[in-house]
């Protein structure tokens, strides 16, 4: 299961959908793709609209975070186009229902997609409001029976600090589930973290910049840091 940010899609603009990194990102998707491996992967909507800081200035916290969740689908259906451009066999389920765009969520169907050697992207997040798509991506996990899930952020990995803000702060190449929550790291939410740690779940959390970094981790490189 691969877990990509909203903000991955914006680029430099900080919002939006840019096409080129859009295009790029499939790039690397079907390279492993094209490795027998199946994919399974959930977005984020916070490069076109965040429901928790909306609900911070005024808006309710459930229209907002509807709104959020549709966010997920157009970032969804944005990388389904350009997987396709690559003739990647691609399908967009959706925990909301737009049937014009997405597949409602079946869980065996989508199963069966992946069986089928389709790429499949888990949007709306739960479909209920309060979660995240960081939530999400561990349900959806675990639902399909993923070995693993692989974050891909802006940063090589799981730091004590922030390292744009604290110099000094340390990488971990592994660290456990127990030391995540204890030291309230920041690599997923709370709901997540706890859902990973109940089901034997990894999270292997990379830089999604990095020209091979999901070719490295199929291949079992050391890149990253691996949650256990």
């Amino acid at each position: 299961m691969l877990k990509l940010s909203g903000e991955i899609f914006a680029g430099d603009n900080g919002y939006g959908i840019d096409p080129e990194i859009t295009y790029n990102l499939a790039k690397k998707i079907k390279q492993i793709s094209e490795k027998n491996i199946q994919v399974g992967i959930v977005i984020g909507g916070g490069n076109i609209f965040r429901g928790i800081s909306s609900s911070a200035k005024g808006l309710d916290r459930v229209p907002g975070d509807y709104l959020g969740m549709m966010a997920t689908i157009m970032n969804s259906v944005a990388l389904q186009s350009a997987l396709e451009k690559l003739c990647c066999d691609t399908r967009v389920m959706s925990a909301l229902s737009i049937t014009q765009l997405a597949e409602p969520y079946i869980r065996r169907k989508g199963i069966r997609h992946l069986e089928k050697g389709r790429i499949v992207i888990f949007s709306g997040g739960t479909g209920n409001p309060y979660f995240s798509t960081d939530t999400a991506a561990a349900l959806r996990a675990i639902e399909i029976n993923a070995d693993v899930i692989i974050k891909g952020t802006k940063v090589d990995g799981v730091y004590s600090a922030d390292p744009e803000i604290d110099p000094d702060a340390k990488k971990y190449d592994a660290i456990s589930f127990k030391e995540v929550i204890e030291r309230e790291l920041r690599v997923m939410d709370l709901t997540a973290i706890t859902l990973c740690k109940e089901n034997n779940l990894p999270i292997i959390v990379f830089d999604i910049k990095s020209k091979n970094g999901l070719l490295d981790i199929i291949n079992s490189v050391p890149i990253g840091t691996t949650v256990s």
